[in-house]
């Protein structure tokens, strides 16, 4: 029998959880919890196969505890159960390490399917996540608009794109240190990057 844990604070959803899991034949319950701070070393001490694990909790998000979950315990495959369908929330739990996405309004059967699958190596999703999931990766990326940067800042972005250290790259345009870092910032900004590399690529886009 192939063990499961439930994480789960809605105890009449955990109960009926609980019930048809084990009433599969396939799957048992090893041990349920109302929240991540109750179950968290409980699992690690003792973990099952699969951890179906809600997103919003009493305490430490579902999110929260799957990223410790997998990273103490690689092994165990971890599937969000949850009524939140949010980007934020499914690409968060998916980041993070859940390899499975479930909505509340599944069906008994579709559960035990979808662990079944899980279990096999796949990456169960409702229907609507799963469309959602892709519609995001069909997205166009966006072009960057690169006009939006004065002169200087150009220069300094293009000078950066060929490997130069910023002390490097002040010194070629006489300047300091100081205000290349500063141009570098306005251009992260206007470019809505985090720091050289994704700038780069955004010039490298253009």
């Amino acid at each position: 029998m192939i063990s499961v844990s439930i994480i789960e604070d809605d105890q009449s959803y955990r109960e009926g959880l609980e019930d048809f899991i084990n009433a599969s034949g396939e799957f048992r319950v090893l041990n349920s919890y109302p929240s991540a701070e109750t179950a968290y070393p409980h699992i690690i001490e003792h973990p099952p196969s699969i951890a179906i694990v809600d997103i919003k909790l009493p305490g430490a998000s579902g999110v929260d505890l799957i990223y410790r979950i997998k990273k103490m315990r690689p092994g165990i495959q971890c599937m969000v159960c949850s009524f939140y369908d949010d980007n934020e929330f499914i690409f968060n739990a998916l980041r993070n390490g859940a390899s499975g996405y479930l909505l509340k309004d599944s069906l008994a059967h579709e559960i035990i399917e979808s662990l079944r699958e899980l279990y096999g190596g796949g990456a169960p999703m409702s229907r609507y996540i799963a469309r959602k999931v892709i519609s995001v990766f069909q997205e166009k990326p966006e072009v960057p608009n690169l006009s939006e940067l004065t002169e200087r800042e150009n220069e300094i972005l293009k000078l950066i794109a060929t490997g130069v250290a910023i002390k490097e790259a002040a010194a070629e345009l006489h300047l300091s240190a100081h205000t290349v870092t500063k141009h570098l910032k306005n251009i992260y900004t206007k470019l809505h990057v985090n720091n050289r590399i994704e700038a780069v690529n955004k010039l490298n886009q253009r």
